[in-house]
């Protein structure tokens, strides 16, 4: 008899202990969580991009949305339609609003730069995004252009350059030349162009950020030289109109023309259609994502507006058709829908 009591006081005791370790458990809390949400609640996130109308601002803007949605804050959107004025009045009445955080694209490396230190001065915490202008405000969150510019360079020389049976002739399409994303770019190409002579740059424009531009500086640079080697243009969204070009005069497949972007579905359209010959993909959907990270850091800190900067350089991935499957690229319409 006494083994069984023993046997029962033994189990009680486990039991016993089983019960406050648990209760202890449903007691424990995470400490850092509150705090982390309290510094983001109520918080009001202001988007300013060059425009809404294109499919990297959706995503970007659609993703923001997305978590600011998810964690309480609010936020707020203007669309200049590409205009630089009208983004130059957004951002001033914008500082005037003292919204938490501003997150904007340069439409070039000046317009915004006094604005920004602005918004800075006024304690609103600056996030640039894609377009780096000159003045560094708390966060940028885009591609390292110059880099970019260097690989799409590279991938040029080794189809246009020494040891090809080309006529090693190319032409570069810009965007806006005071552009971030045109400058920086044309920066890294002329960088590897520098260390191999034999390529020949018969033309560089600038076709800004207009796909009918870029269509017609390809039309007549393909006239004057039959024989062009590879095109590179600095960004997809008008690069529709450099592959237009190149493939209404028959040379699709013929000139290597490669791009970069934000990797929307259109990108991977015209990769499966032997128009793009290779694209830089910098997922538009992941910038959105950092660019929410760099806000939720930012909020966080107790460091003032402008005192704490760090840059936020984004991966990319070289696509061909060869890498073209299903989710790939993504969906522009989707984000378009959270923004509405």
């Amino acid at each position: 008899m006494k083994k069984i009591y023993l046997k029962l006081a033994t189990a009680a005791l486990a039991g016993l202990t089983l019960c406050t370790a648990a209760a202890a458990a449903d007691d424990m809390n995470d400490p850092y969580r509150d705090p982390a949400l309290a510094a983001l609640r109520g918080k009001t996130i202001a988007y300013l991009p060059i425009s809404i109308g294109f499919d990297m601002a959706q995503a970007w803007g659609g993703v923001i949305k997305q978590e600011a949605d998810r964690y309480g804050m609010k936020f707020t959107s203007q669309d200049p339609n590409w205009k630089t004025d009208a983004m130059a009045q957004g951002m001033t009445a914008l500082i005037a609003q003292k919204p938490d955080v501003i997150v904007t694209q340069n439409p070039d490396l000046q317009s915004l730069a006094r604005l920004m230190k602005q918004a800075n001065a006024a304690g609103i915490r600056v996030v640039q995004l894609n377009m780096q202008g000159a003045v560094q405000t708390d966060a940028f969150v885009g591609p390292d252009f110059i880099s970019l510019g260097e690989q799409a360079a590279n991938m040029m020389v080794k189809a246009c350059g020494k040891g090809t049976n080309t006529s090693h002739k190319i032409s570069i399409v810009q965007g806006v030349l005071t552009g971030g994303v045109s400058y920086y770019q044309v920066q890294g190409i002329k960088k590897v162009l520098a260390q191999n002579p034999e390529i020949k740059v018969v033309s560089s424009q600038a076709a800004d950020w207009d796909a009918s531009k870029a269509r017609a500086i390809t039309e007549t640079v393909l006239q004057q030289n039959p024989d062009l080697c590879g095109v590179i243009d600095v960004w997809d969204g008008q690069g529709v109109g450099t592959g237009a070009a190149i493939a209404q005069a028959g040379k699709k497949g013929k000139v290597f023309f490669v791009t970069s972007g934000g990797g929307a579905q259109s990108m991977c359209d015209q990769l499966n259609e032997g128009i793009f010959s290779a694209a830089i993909n910098y997922d538009a959907v992941g910038m959105g994502r950092d660019a929410f990270t760099a806000i939720s850091a930012l909020l966080q800190t107790n460091q003032k507006a402008g005192s704490l900067k760090f840059q936020l350089y984004s991966p990319s991935r070289v696509l061909t058709k060869a890498d073209v499957k299903a989710g790939t690229c993504f969906d522009p319409a989707f984000y378009a829908k959270l923004l509405r």
